[in-house]
């Protein structure tokens, strides 16, 4: 459409042309510059360049695109508030982060030996973060630090999405770093702690890394997993190490790698029917400080030979617990039986219960056979040990799957949301030291005896009541919270109540 010539006329710059930008009326008229030209088949054709300003028909001039910004900010100046690029925040989270922040900052140290300062304190941050805001993702990170005291702890701490991202891949590509990590860990274990090994699965799709494929369950969850392993020391009542694994990969056959390398090589390894000794038969042979309790399947070949159904007598400390114990020459083994008479009874229940349910299948052959396996448990290892302190050593095994639930529930991790190997090797190492802090937490809750009367989920949602406000002229400053509370802060010795020196009431006591 062409320009008309009164609009051509209005003075503006050199080396300018205007434009129509709409097709109804009125029109507008825009301006813009020529750059230069260039030559094109033997024909030298003009070079646009940006919008420079604007042609107002009713005043008949040129207005430069500067004076319009200048005049928008005028304006905008005069009716809107205006907001820093980074903003302040003057309320934070207080008391859950500090707290963990005291019973965490020896990891930092450890931390620190391993990685650069700052990459450190990243992750340090990250690991204390997902515990304090449960579930929170890697890119709700910022805010969540904006919004908590760990800002004033650790500040100018880059947690962006595309800083963590960046962050997790290299730390994944360094992985040598971790098992140093891990290494330098187990060296806290003892020739007499009992270390509790299990393994757990986590939902992930990724299509793009070698850890997710389909596991045991996948039938039933429908959904490809990673196996992550963990190791916990009973006496130490903390997470020693862990590693991930492709979802697809049985226990046993990851039990001989990972001892090797965590450099596991003392301490009793209390393992499940997945961690038969068998599979790591070397790693045990080679060092004499490391031995094994583990519980054999029921139809084990063993237990028929040695008659280890045939008790002996019940337990000095439990009368209706019975137990055999015997030793296996061939593989340098002691075998140890025990029938738990109240387990027993309820697992002939359920037994029952099936049959009957099957169409009242029943088989007086086949119940007689399971009847002597009702309630039982078989141990084997390589310590000959009072029957007592076998049964209470497996028995602690319980506490591996408090462990693994407060894994994947009190912390939120049962699923990975990250995609190449890298970044989910970085992602569950600070799972871990989530899960650590977590136990730290527990462990301090239960010496100051909040356990007897709140679940850990309640005390860490009653933390996060106790913030602090950046006041004028005060700083920051505790906002006011409940009497109960309250309490609780001074128990957990976050807060110092000073009594007051008032004078008990009645008449003063005369001079004499």
């Amino acid at each position: 459409m062409a320009i008309p010539a009164d609009i051509l006329s209005i003075e503006r710059p050199k080396n300018t042309f205007v434009i129509r930008t709409n097709k109804t009326e009125p029109a507008r008229y825009a301006v813009r510059s020529r750059t230069g030209c260039k030559y094109a088949n033997g024909r030298r054709l003009p070079q646009n360049g940006p919008v420079i300003g604007h042609i107002d028909t009713e005043a008949r001039i040129f207005v430069p695109l500067q004076t319009e910004a200048e005049s928008n900010s005028e304006k905008s100046s005069q009716t809107d508030v205006r907001v820093s690029q980074y903003e302040t925040v003057d309320l934070k989270d207080w008391a859950n982060v500090v707290l963990a922040d005291r019973l965490f900052k020896p990891v930092l140290e450890e931390l620190k030996k391993f990685y650069e300062i700052h990459d450190a304190i990243q992750i340090y941050v990250i690991s204390l973060l997902r515990v304090c805001n449960k579930g929170v993702k890697d890119y709700e990170l910022q805010e969540a630090y904006r919004t908590s005291f760990v800002s004033e702890l650790y500040p100018k701490v880059a947690l962006s999405k595309n800083t963590v991202s960046a962050l997790f891949k290299n730390m994944g590509k360094a992985c040598s770093r971790i098992i140093l990590f891990m290494q330098d860990r187990v060296k806290n274990v003892k020739a007499n702690h009992h270390l509790l090994i299990d393994g757990t699965l986590k939902s992930n799709e990724s299509r793009i890394n070698s850890l997710s494929d389909y596991s045991r369950k996948a039938l039933k969850k429908r959904t490809k997993d990673i196996s992550v392993m963990y190791a916990f020391d009973l006496e130490l009542k903390e997470p020693i190490c862990s590693k991930c694994y492709p979802g697809n990969m049985l226990d046993l056959t990851a039990y001989e790698d990972f001892i090797t390398e965590n450099n596991i090589t003392q301490g009793i390894i209390i393992g499940d029917k997945g961690f038969p000794s068998s599979s790591a038969k070397s790693v045990f042979k080679n060092n004499k400080n490391l031995h094994f309790i583990n519980p054999l399947k029921r139809d084990a070949k063993i237990i028929k030979k040695l008659c280890l159904y045939e008790y002996s007598g019940t337990l000095s400390n439990n009368e209706y617990i019975l137990y055999k114990k015997d030793y296996d020459k061939k593989d340098s083994k002691w075998l140890y039986s025990f029938k738990d008479l109240s387990l027993s009874a309820a697992e002939e229940k359920d037994y029952l219960h099936k049959v009957h349910k099957n169409h009242n299948n029943f088989s007086s052959e086949k119940y007689e056979e399971k009847r002597r396996e009702f309630g039982t448990i078989v141990l084997e290892t390589d310590l000959d040990l009072p029957v007592e302190t076998v049964f209470s050593s497996y028995n602690s095994r319980w506490e591996i799957e408090l462990i693994m639930r407060y894994y994947k529930h009190a912390c939120d991790f049962d699923e990975t949301s990250v995609h190449n190997d890298y970044s989910v090797i970085s992602s569950e190492f600070c799972d871990f030291l989530s899960s650590l802090l977590t136990y730290k937490l527990i462990n301090y809750f239960d010496k100051c005896g909040l356990f007897n009367s709140m679940t850990y989920k309640k005390i860490m949602k009653l933390l996060e009541q106790a913030k602090k406000v950046d006041l004028p002229k005060k700083g920051w400053t505790l906002r006011k919270i409940s009497k109960n509370l309250e309490e609780m802060l001074v128990k957990l010795e976050l807060l110092q109540i000073q009594k007051s020196s008032e004078r008990k009431r009645g008449r003063p006591k005369k001079n004499s």
